[in-house]
């Protein structure tokens, strides 16, 4: 089975559409959004109906929890706070019933989904350095065979044995029966590893080779929404930056 596994969308409604656009041409069986459907961009409605109707599994994002009162976000900064706020009054009654009920967590022979660190997923910690992806090793039975987050908007892979962790630096690589795997699936809408383009990840679950995937999009009427909506200029400026 080949999985489509995607994060991050955060509103940016054009990326969106580029991805299952370059989806359709891979041949996909399944879609798995990590999360983040909302937030930052000025389309959260219409992300939600995309996603509403293409994933099979969805887990929550701390965007989602945010607008949905399932998370306090006081602490965050005053414009994602200014973000989030504008985001909860656009929603609609059914968007915002569907965000809701999404899960924390999902999981599928061996597989499991999650937002940020796979062993609390409620509290949407960051794994994506060599050292966070140590934590993990006293729960190492804890873990999936493969765990796929989002959250950070990068794209870091992660193979872990009972005692020791290796980043993975490649852009696709079959994953080995005798290691488990934190694998990061980059971010649709708001990408930070200083590539603009859309980022998003295929698995196919029969030979165990996993994908990224980049594909440009109109970048210009993405952050021309930003700019032309309540929300902050920046978040529309570093749409091409890839920061």
């Amino acid at each position: 089975m080949r999985l489509g596994i995607f994060s991050d969308v955060h509103s940016n409604l054009e990326a969106l559409q580029a991805v299952v656009a370059a989806y359709r041409e891979l041949k996909i069986d399944e879609y798995i959004c990590l999360g983040d459907v909302v937030g930052y961009g000025a389309s959260p409605n219409e992300c939600c109906q995309i996603v509403r109707d293409l994933a099979r599994v969805v887990v929550l994002g701390n965007h989602d929890a945010a607008v949905t009162g399932r998370m306090d976000y006081s602490f965050y900064y005053d414009a994602a706070r200014q973000a989030l706020d504008w985001c909860t009054a656009q929603l609609t009654p059914e968007n915002m019933q569907w965000l809701k009920k999404i899960p924390y967590t999902a999981h599928q022979d061996g597989l499991g989904f999650s937002h940020g660190n796979p062993l609390s997923p409620e509290n949407f910690d960051y794994i994506f350095t060599l050292d966070q992806a140590a934590d993990l090793l006293p729960s190492f039975e804890r873990l999936k065979d493969v765990n796929f987050i989002g959250h950070s908007h990068l794209t870091k892979s992660f193979a872990l044995a009972p005692e020791e962790v290796n980043e993975v630096v490649a852009r696709r690589f079959g994953l080995r029966r005798m290691r488990k795997y934190v694998l990061t699936v980059g971010s649709v809408g708001q990408p930070r590893d200083y590539d603009a383009r859309a980022c998003f990840t295929v698995f196919d679950t029969e030979s165990r080779v996993f994908e990224f995937h980049r594909v440009e999009y109109d970048l210009e009427t993405a952050a021309r929404k930003i700019f032309d909506a309540d929300l902050a200029v920046n978040f529309g400026k570093r749409l091409f930056l890839g920061v």
